[in-house]
């Protein structure tokens, strides 16, 4: 039984060490998150809010602030239930405002996170880079995904129970 812990135990640990990736041309993978947020531009004024309004739930999340994270759905639902196509996922963002507890607003999280990463994976980038971040750990061992604003890895899904879980698995860039 020992050994199957530790084993279970060193395997935690390594699937959740962060293997970022260096992208190519772009050295500075430490920026300050308000700084990088700022440098984000897409085309669509909705989608901007949409974008920034997500950014601000993940960063909710990753600081394990409740009320800021139900305050964050809110507004985040309305401008979701103000874009056509995104209704259903407006309800996910009321779930997660309306829920009892933190643990519930991370678990659906997953869901408006799978949503919001299609959209942004389709929309028109102006300036700056969105990255798709994975944990393996996350929603018990079945991962989650996550939009940020910078290469750090900051995980909504743990907080500061395991802040750097995780990895880049995509990078959305501007076309030009």
């Amino acid at each position: 039984m020992r050994k199957y812990l530790a084993v279970m135990l060193i395997s935690g640990i390594v699937s959740c060490t962060n293997t970022e990736k260096k992208v190519a041309g772009n050295s500075d993978t430490t920026t300050n998150i308000k700084t990088a947020g700022v440098a984000v531009e897409l085309k669509d004024g909705k989608v901007q809010a949409i974008y920034n309004g997500y950014i601000s739930l993940k960063d909710a999340l990753v600081s394990t602030k409740f009320e800021e994270a139900q305050k964050a759905a809110l507004a985040l639902k309305t401008d979701l239930a103000n874009y056509k196509g995104c209704e259903s996922t407006a309800l996910i963002a009321d779930k997660i405002a309306t829920a009892a507890d933190i643990k519930t607003q991370r678990k659906e999280f997953t869901s408006l996170s799978s949503d919001v990463i299609a959209l942004f994976k389709h929309a028109d980038l102006v300036k700056g880079s969105i990255y798709v971040q994975h944990c393996p750990m996350a929603n018990n061992n079945d991962g989650g995904d996550w939009l940020s604003a910078e290469s750090k890895i900051q995980n909504p899904y743990y907080g500061d129970e395991m802040m750097e879980c995780g990895r880049i698995v995509e990078e959305i860039k501007s076309s030009k």
